[in-house]
């Protein structure tokens, strides 16, 4: 059986006229569409991870879900060329702020996408099919109950 590396994810959200929109992030090397995610550290809730990784990595605070939305795997590579595999839990980050500059600003980019297109830009197929599914609630949610 394999291990995998666990991580934990913010995947930011916001509400605007015309719907739900998600912010995704540049990988720092590959330039890939990706979300802010981190390792867990000893002590630290996975949402306070997720909320740190979310300044960090976006320059963006909020508030993270209670419980995870979701999980996706991907291959990481690290430095010397080796690859892992990372399982990563997903939280719901509600953004309240958005800063101009952050710890990382200089190394990513940042963009606000609707979750179809965004699933249509990341690489990863799981984090795709979160991003889809994530379009399939909020249809739920808004479709008339019916009379």
């Amino acid at each position: 059986m394999s291990k995998y590396w666990r991580q934990y994810g913010a995947l930011p959200i916001r509400t605007v006229e015309g719907g739900l929109e998600v912010l995704l992030v540049t990988s720092r090397s590959s330039r890939r569409w990706i979300i802010p995610k981190g390792w867990p550290e000893k002590r630290l809730a996975p949402r306070v991870v997720v909320a740190m990784e979310a300044f960090e990595e976006a320059g963006i605070i909020g508030r993270a879900h209670t419980h995870p939305f979701g999980t996706y795997r991907y291959r990481k590579r690290l430095k010397g060329g080796k690859q892992i595999t990372c399982e990563v839990e997903v939280y719901l980050f509600d953004v309240a702020w958005q800063f101009a500059d952050w710890p990382e600003r200089g190394e990513r980019e940042i963009a606000w996408f609707s979750a179809e297109a965004a699933a249509a830009l990341v690489e990863e197929a799981g984090l795709g099919k979160l991003l889809l599914s994530l379009v399939a609630q909020t249809l739920a949610v808004e479709k008339p109950a019916a009379e």
